[in-house]
């Protein structure tokens, strides 16, 4: 026990020290602590009311209505984050959200079986907020780029920081963590798997947010969500959660809609820079 305890804490050490290293090679950090701490809050109320949802909606129609991310980091993007975009991406992005609405578009019957259970909307309801979250951590992500030019390494310290300290204030108030205790003595096998969980999370960060910093959240954001296709298709398969025929609809919008905008969304931007370039 005591020689895997010490495996563990090298490997902790040595991601730390990686960390460490990765942050100090970019540079000095002048980024504002009021977007760090904002942006780690909004993160953590996308991910609760996400995880929420699952209560009173099913895995597939809570993945691709997380599909629909790109829309509130757009439309928050514009407005807080001082962002501009093409017609061909509003396009591209009204496609998702066409698709979307079908997909999590209740029937009569369905509406009516939800009611008779208690849970009519309430799914959806966190669901928009998770979403919302989602457009105000983009938006503000947006502003420490374009205000301090913020590295990844920088970016994904400072809110990982701020994460740790909202969630220890929770865990306090809530008495979950007492719950935990208990629940890990009961089952002790969980701490490892927590463990490979946090390294695997840690490591995949280390993309997410060099995409943030170097391409900004919208894209990130298109891109994880071109994923949840697959998500989409394992879980009807492993699970049988059956989809309609308009829910496959909507489902060949939405990422119809992201792949079009992966492959022209961007082209007008290219040809301004190239422009600009050659007049410089």
């Amino acid at each position: 026990m005591l020689e895997g305890s010490s495996s563990s804490i090298s490997i902790m050490g040595c991601c730390k020290n990686q960390l460490g290293k990765f942050v100090l090679d970019q540079g000095e950090d002048t980024t504002r602590r009021i977007y760090y701490a904002s942006s780690a809050l909004t993160y953590l109320l996308a991910m609760v009311s996400s995880n929420m949802a699952l209560q009173w909606i099913n895995y597939p129609t809570q993945v691709v209505g997380k599909s629909c991310k790109p829309i509130p980091v757009m439309v928050l993007g514009v407005i807080l984050g001082r962002k501009s975009y093409t017609w061909k991406k509003y396009v591209f992005i009204f496609m998702i959200v066409v698709g979307v609405a079908m997909f999590i578009y209740k029937d009569s019957k369905a509406a009516a079986a939800a009611s008779s259970g208690g849970g009519l909307g309430l799914g959806e309801v966190l669901l928009l907020l998770s979403l919302t979250m989602d457009g105000l951590t983009g938006a503000v992500q947006e502003r420490m780029i374009a205000e301090s030019k913020t590295k990844s390494g920088h970016m994904m310290l400072n809110m990982n920081l701020f994460s740790i300290g909202y969630l220890a204030i929770a865990l306090l108030v809530t008495g979950e963590i007492f719950t935990f205790v208990n629940f890990a003595q009961r089952y002790p096998e969980v701490l490892t798997k927590m463990l490979v969980f946090s390294i695997c999370s840690a490591l995949g960060q280390f993309f997410i947010f060099l995409m943030v910093s170097d391409f900004g959240p919208l894209p990130c954001s298109i891109v994880t969500t071109t994923r949840k296709f697959f998500t989409v298709l394992g879980s009807v398969i492993l699970f049988n959660n059956t989809l309609s025929p308009r829910q496959w609809l909507g489902t060949t919008f939405v990422f119809s809609g992201l792949t079009l905008d992966a492959v022209y969304g961007k082209s007008p931007k290219k040809v301004l820079v190239e422009v600009k370039a050659s007049k410089e």
